[in-house]
């Protein structure tokens, strides 16, 4: 027969209620209640820690890491130049006419959104979002400074006091001085990190500097520290992308009412009495934890951010109770629906826990658990797939792309000129790109043209049919280019001509095909 659980241990019920779950929200425009949201402890807020001290630790101190790329370029080792438009990323330059590159980090920012979502729901949600990292540093300054959940909430509901209005005060000027600092370190991404820190401090940086800090500061205050949960449940259009993108397969945070209910705040009292108890003992220990204010026993939910915290509320419950763990868990809708038709004889009755447990109160065989193997699966497997292909395409891009660009511009007005003796000359405007912060020597050639010659401007070579061309480092050398093709060889004119640009020891080279315009077949 089965035995009731033993309860080793008092289970305090939390005065707490979902103030933000589907069924007690109200609607967008009535007044905000407030989320006192309790400090907890487990593995998965151990976790949420290191992704918080990880992503802020990458947004705070990247812009002062130091890269050294010679005399002629920038030292810092992530910048966005937007003066020489350029991007710098350690090793990588990227100009402005291989932004495509910018675009396949997007392509794969995207896909990555899709794979995690696909394989473990709204994880990035949970962990990496910067409103969600953003709150839960505001979190811990106002527990710092207020206390733990209680605390708060007599705190809130105590009339004005100097020592109300100290704590208030104290922990506002931290959420400004937070906010001053995201901004800051986002326009160090735009420059020189230590010489724009000494023109802020100076007051000599650029308005531009300034509005923007002060844009983000006000921004990161009210959305982190005053609006928190509604920019989840009202701003975010991701909570309803992500919806499509969930299979019978991903994994969700889940409460497994199939083992927990019937609920009951007096489960030795109701067990022996011989009614049906479930191993929930309603102690809303998950809704304390909950920073979106919602009740996960309630379902799934838009609200819900699956931070996971209200699975470590619960195991700490269920271990005080001697009970198995993942009462609320990491589960599968397909691994949950063969569960509550275990439960519920197939949907027919009521969720009867003894269905689930065997004589000796263990879980029996039928019950399907979490296989972390799940997220193998071939909707994910194609998602990565295509993620790693955009990867590698970008990779190989880089790893083969040339540094050394030649572009042509042909004059428009006049489209030719014809000289005393009967020649025509076309002029045209070349740029050679040196892609990389060393100067170096450029062969210029004509190939095509035979009796054709080309002559640089300004310079004191004569005409010639090639020439040494020296550009500086990482920047464009422009130069004016003139070609003459003597009176009677308009036929080779036909089929234009190749400016090729070499640079001989790195190997680099690259061909531009050019028009030559003569009279009567001008284009």
């Amino acid at each position: 027969m089965l035995q009731p659980p033993v309860i080793k241990a008092f289970v305090e019920r939390l005065d707490a209620e979902p103030v933000n779950a589907a069924r007690v929200r109200k609607p967008l425009y009535q007044k905000r209640r407030k989320i006192f949201p309790k400090r907890a402890e487990g593995r998965f807020r151990r976790f949420k820690w290191l992704a918080t001290l990880l992503t802020l630790g990458i947004y705070y101190l990247t812009p002062w890491i130091r890269w050294d790329r010679g005399a002629h370029a920038p030292d810092q080792a992530v910048l966005v130049d937007l003066a020489a438009r350029r991007f710098y990323f350690f090793f990588i330059e990227i100009w402005p006419q291989e932004f495509f590159f910018v675009a396949g980090l997007l392509v794969m920012a995207c896909l990555g959104l899709f794979l995690v979502t696909s394989a473990v729901g709204r994880a990035w949600c949970g962990y990496a979002c910067p409103q969600t990292v953003w709150v839960d540093l505001f979190l811990v300054i106002e527990r710092f400074i207020e206390g733990d959940r209680n605390a708060r909430m007599r705190l809130d509901a105590d009339p004005w006091t100097f020592d109300k209005i100290r704590k208030r005060v104290t922990k506002h000027a931290i959420w400004l001085a937070i906010g001053a600092a995201t901004g800051g370190a986002w326009i160090f991404y735009f420059a020189d990190a230590p010489s724009l820190l000494k023109s802020l401090v100076t007051l000599n940086a650029p308005p531009v500097a300034y509005s923007t800090i002060a844009v983000l500061t006000a921004t990161t205050y009210v959305f982190g520290g005053l609006m928190r949960e509604q920019v989840c449940t009202y701003m975010c259009p991701w909570p309803r992308i992500q919806a499509a993108m969930l299979d019978e397969d991903s994994l969700v945070v889940t409460y497994n009412d199939w083992r927990g209910e019937p609920r009951s705040r007096h489960a030795k009292k109701a067990a022996a009495a011989g009614e049906l108890v479930g191993d929930c003992v309603d102690c809303n220990a998950c809704v304390a934890v909950c920073p979106m204010g919602i009740d996960i026993r309630d379902g799934q939910q838009l609200e819900c951010i699956t931070c996971a915290l209200c699975i470590d509320a619960c195991d700490a419950v269920m271990d005080k109770l001697g009970r198995e763990r993942r009462l609320i868990s990491y589960a599968t809708h397909s691994d949950y629906a063969a569960n509550m038709a275990l439960a519920t004889g197939g949907g027919t009755a009521p969720v009867d826990p003894r269905r689930v447990r065997d004589v000796e109160g263990a879980f029996v065989d039928k019950v399907r658990h979490l296989d972390w193997h799940i997220i193998f699966r071939p909707r994910v497997l194609i998602y990565f797939g295509v993620w790693a292909l955009v990867g590698l395409g970008l990779l190989y891009g880089l790893l083969t792309r040339d540094r050394l660009e030649l572009n042509v511009l042909h004059d428009r007005n006049p489209q030719f000129v014809v000289e005393t003796d009967g020649s025509v000359r076309n002029g045209y405007m070349v740029k050679l790109l040196n892609m990389i912060p060393e100067q170096r020597t450029v062969r210029l050639t004509m190939d095509g043209m035979p009796a054709a010659t080309m002559r640089v401007a300004g310079r004191a070579a004569g005409a010639g049919r090639s020439f040494a061309i020296t550009v500086e480092p990482d920047k464009v050398t422009s130069l004016k280019l003139f070609v003459t093709l003597p009176r009677g060889k308009a036929a080779e004119a036909e089929q234009g001509f190749a400016l090729v640009a070499e640079d001989p020891p790195s190997h680099e080279r690259d061909v531009y095909q050019a028009n030559f315009n003569v009279p009567g077949v001008a284009k």
